[in-house]
């Protein structure tokens, strides 16, 4: 049959529009991998898991009582506050201790990692004899590290509330217990924080590591008093809010040991533009971005912009400049980096495409179906010099790579669980479970005039039993041998639906493959044993700055950071950045990580996979970090694959 040209031109406006269609069908499409290739990837990995240790006896819930003029909106309100973390709390010299809230106890809770021994009895952190009232404040994560710098792990838990809560460990205490630890105050008490996010970092460049906390609702507000007459508001607008809690930049002035241990900071926030300061942060990370050993930091914040801030600081002087990346033709404002109009929750750094440098992995809301925004993979451009002009020198590829679709996400790692040099990426998601979908009200919020969101009066119920997004997976991407990422959660078992918040990695039983745990929201949390039988070789470097001035660096073959060593008095070089090259010529690099993301914490150790090198290869290492008196050192070492502790000396690679 012939088609008529008069056909043609009375339907032309029909046809094209049936093309568009279909064509924009086509781009919302996602690649399919070939079955083969799918069950060759997959069988690279394996995990088995366990559920994290749980304090009994106590009464559980699920949900929070709430300030009576957020009560319609109290499963949105009781949606955070799971955490977790992993480190080396009782000196074995393996992380293999766990640091978690339970929301369903409200309790921060202490363990050894299922399956590495029963080394002491599970306890509950108390900040008795601190003011701390359970009607009207909550845990929201649990941060491990050297805060007071005597060479144990002590642990900073921050709330909803209250400002957050050192734990110190108290010297000669023996094994972790509730009595092994001091709570002290790092800010003063009486004032009301809303943290959703902290991490650790050398801000400005003088040796001693200093605290980043990511505030939420306003300071002040009375989220959790379900007694008070004071109304509570939510944000002023869907995509440019700024009416959010105070990001807190505290920095280290001193600390000491003993039974009474202590530790101080002071408040330097003031360094912060106004628009940073009062955005709605759900997670904060820190990395050196442009080589000169002072850590950018990323707030990635809810309704609104994420802000990249470029370190400009000097010891004691904190200076920030913001970036914000370049537009183009045919990229959208909100996939550039400080301009895009998202939800973002959670951030980690990592080399996503081996060319050596540090991108930059983002979570926001990305749920077919719902709201499709994009989650960010922004990799970098290697235009260094472009941050003196205050241009974020990073371009999003998320779809390219395959990671920008996947749920209501929240904390994303960047790590190597086969240890290929290839980076996995991993994702919690989900948000409110429930039975009845919210979706179409959540629309009409969001669609909505900007004027209404302030009062939770004008929002749409969101009670237990609403669902927003209550049953997806958590992602495990796996790169193909295309370049793009593939989820193969359900391939390995992993598929099943949680409600997750945080994400903490670490090698916990010391045989050179990353385990991993996830706190889920008012249910149980969970530990993946790594199992992985065709894992390749890799490099795990404990970094630790140690007190005394030594005679260079010292390598420690096979060990990982515990107790002070006699002689040594160290913690890890929050910071320092480790870069290998393999035989083949590929560069791994990784820095050691203060606690980034949303409300998982990884361990301080460097893991690098290295693929099929032989062992006993000798590769060279080069590190870079500053001492304890700021100043900043260059070195390589030649080691072979397997774990290692790095005394970093102040006598060798020394630099001005």
């Amino acid at each position: 049959m012939t088609t008529q040209p008069g056909f043609l031109r009375r339907n032309a406006v029909r046809l094209t529009a049936l093309a568009l269609l279909f064509t924009l069908y086509g781009f919302t499409r996602l690649p399919e991998l070939p079955t083969a290739e799918r069950a060759r990837m997959a069988a690279r990995f394996a995990f088995t898991r366990e559920p994290l240790p749980e304090a009994t006896g106590l009464p559980r819930r699920a949900i929070r009582q709430v300030n009576p003029s957020l009560q319609r909106i109290a499963a949105w309100i009781s949606s955070v506050g799971a955490a977790v973390a992993l480190n080396d709390l009782d000196g074995d010299g393996l992380p293999n201790d766990v640091c978690y809230v339970d929301t369903r106890v409200d309790q921060v809770v202490v363990a050894p990692v299922p399956g590495t021994g029963a080394r002491y009895p599970l306890f509950t952190l108390d900040p008795a004899p601190l003011p701390f009232d359970r009607k009207t404040m909550a845990p929201m994560g649990c941060l491990p590290g050297d805060l007071n710098e005597d060479g144990w792990t002590d642990l900073l838990v921050y709330y909803w509330g209250r400002p957050p809560v050192a734990f110190l460990r108290r010297a000669g205490a023996g094994a972790p217990g509730r009595g092994a630890y001091e709570p002290v105050e790092i800010a003063p008490p009486g004032e009301r924080w809303f943290t959703n996010a902290a991490t650790r970092a050398d801000l400005d460049g003088d040796g001693h590591v200093d605290l980043i906390i990511g505030n939420y609702f306003p300071d002040g507000a009375r989220i959790l008093d379900a007694r008070t007459t004071q109304p509570d508001e939510m944000q002023d607008t869907m995509s440019r809010a700024a009416n959010g809690g105070r990001k807190h930049l505290l920095l280290w002035q001193g600390g000491t040991s003993g039974e009474h241990p202590t530790v101080r900071f002071a408040d330097a926030s003031a360094a912060l533009d106004e628009a940073v300061a009062h955005a709605w942060t759900l997670g904060v990370g820190t990395a050196d971005l442009d080589g000169d050993l002072r850590p950018e930091i990323y707030f990635a914040n809810d309704f609104g912009p994420d802000h990249l801030l470029h370190n400009l600081s000097t010891p004691g002087h904190l200076r920030f400049r913001t970036l914000t990346g370049t537009k183009t033709f045919t990229v959208p404002s909100s996939k550039v980096l400080g301009r895009d109009s998202f939800k973002g929750m959670g951030v980690d750094f990592g080399d996503l495409n081996g060319d050596g440098r540090l991108d930059i992995y983002v979570s926001n809301i990305a749920d077919t179906f719902a709201l499709e925004e994009s989650h960010f993979a922004f990799l970098s451009t290697g235009d260094v010099k472009a941050m003196e002009k205050g241009v974020a020198p990073y371009v999003d590829k998320s779809e390219d790579l395959g990671l920008s679709r996947s749920s209501w996400g929240w904390e994303t790692r960047l790590d190597d669980f086969d240890n290929d040099g290839v980076l996995e990426a991993l994702q919690a998601t989900g948000f409110v479970k429930g039975e009845i979908n919210r979706w179409p009200e959540l629309h009409e919020l969001a669609m909505g005039n900007d004027a209404l969101l302030r009062s939770p009066r004008d929002w749409p119920v969101f009670q237990p039993g609403d669902d927003l997004s209550g049953h997806p997976h958590d992602p495990f991407f796996v790169r193909s041998a295309s370049g793009r990422y593939f989820d193969l959660a359900a391939d390995l078992g992993l598929g099943d639906p949680h409600v997750t918040r945080g994400i903490a990695t670490a090698d916990v039983d010391g045989d050179g493959r990353l385990d991993y745990a996830i706190a889920d929201q008012w249910e149980t949390s969970w530990f993946f044993h790594n199992q992985s039988r065709k894992a390749g070789a890799a490099l795990d470097l404990a970094l630790e700055i140690p007190v005394e001035s030594m005679a260079g660096t010292l390598v420690l073959p096979g060990t990982l950071p515990g107790s002070p060593r006699p002689g040594t008095w160290a913690w890890p070089a929050i910071g320092a950045t480790a870069a290998v090259r393999l035989p083949d010529g590929r560069l791994r690099v990784a820095q050691v990580d203060g606690g980034n993301g949303h409300s998982g914490k990884r361990s301080p150790e460097i893991h690098l996979g290295l693929g099929r090198v032989a062992a006993g290869t000798l590769l060279p290492v080069d590190l870079a970090w500053r001492d304890v008196h700021g100043v900043a050192h260059h070195q390589t070492l030649r080691l072979p694959p397997g774990r290692h502790t790095v005394l970093l000396g102040e006598a060798q690679g020394k630099e001005g």
